[in-house]
């Protein structure tokens, strides 16, 4: 199985930038770890144990943020047709089952948040408009098995 991971342009420096941050928060961590070490007896040192304990974590994200970053693919807005949604796109669409207006952005898989807007490729609407363009009317089975009918409105890229 691959690792590639495709991400948009401005989800890819978001991950540089959680990187840089995080470079940032195991420094202070490592001060904190000899803070708390200085306070003596280490069987009994609240905060030496939990120091050591956020040092763990950041230890495993910044591992996996160094996969992430080694393994991305970043789809750059020129290298696609404006008019054919792919990752990067925004739609407005109409949802005929519903009868309402949504917007989605088509984005990597690694970067979706629904709750913003934000829908994978790989999701059942994000695999379902992808490839369409304006006036497409598309019908996604959703994972609790109802049926969701779309019809793409605009496609526009940032």
């Amino acid at each position: 199985m691959s690792k590639e991971r495709t991400y948009t342009k401005s989800g890819y420096e978001a991950l540089l930038k959680e990187m840089e941050d995080l470079e940032v928060a195991i420094e202070k961590n490592k001060k904190d770890i000899s803070t708390a070490r200085a306070f003596g007896d280490l069987s009994e040192n609240s905060e030496y144990t939990e120091a050591k304990e956020e040092q763990t974590k950041l230890a495993y994200r910044k591992a996996e943020l160094q996969d992430m970053i080694k393994n991305a693919v970043v789809v750059e807005e020129g290298e696609t047709d404006a008019s054919v949604i792919g990752i990067g796109s925004f739609v407005k669409a109409y949802n005929l089952t519903k009868e309402k207006q949504v917007s989605y952005h088509i984005v990597g898989s690694y970067e979706a948040d629904p709750f913003s807007g934000k829908i994978s490729d790989l999701s059942p609407i994000g695999a379902a408009l992808v490839g369409k363009r304006a006036g497409d009317e598309v019908t996604v089975t959703l994972p609790n098995g109802n049926e969701l009918r779309i019809r793409v409105d605009e496609v526009s890229r940032a």
